[in-house]
């Protein structure tokens, strides 16, 4: 069985996260690279009611795989992920929040600064 990630965009962001630690030495980039590297079954999934739970408002939030919309979120939140349900980019987005992938947030803060990992 093989284990070969076969997304051509997803082979292309691994590589990117990695090439992005190396210029800028900010491990943040390399956790998320070998994250996404696992089984997608193994990604995680994080729920609005687990963003409203530990996320402080107005921080910016990265989830190595994806975000939906169980329950709701009332804080101003920056979330990064490899993907969204429909709901939970309403939800997010009537709370005020913004969202964007993973790539946009590396391109956008490229040394990670201030962004926490949910799992």
């Amino acid at each position: 069985m093989s284990t070969t990630k076969t997304n051509p965009q997803l082979v292309a962001l691994i590589f990117d996260l990695k090439a992005k630690t190396r210029e800028t030495e900010a491990p943040i980039w390399r956790d998320i690279a070998l994250r996404l590297e696992k089984p997608k079954s193994n990604w995680a999934e994080a729920n609005l009611s687990k963003l409203e739970r530990y996320a402080k408002d107005g921080e910016t939030i990265i989830v190595p795989g994806k975000v939906l919309a169980a329950g709701s979120v009332t804080k101003k939140l920056t979330v990064a992920a490899y993907d969204f349900s429909d709901a939970a980019v309403a939800g997010i987005k009537a709370a005020g929040g913004n969202t964007m992938t993973i790539r946009e947030l590396m391109d956008s803060n490229p040394k990670g600064s201030k962004v926490r990992i949910m799992r």
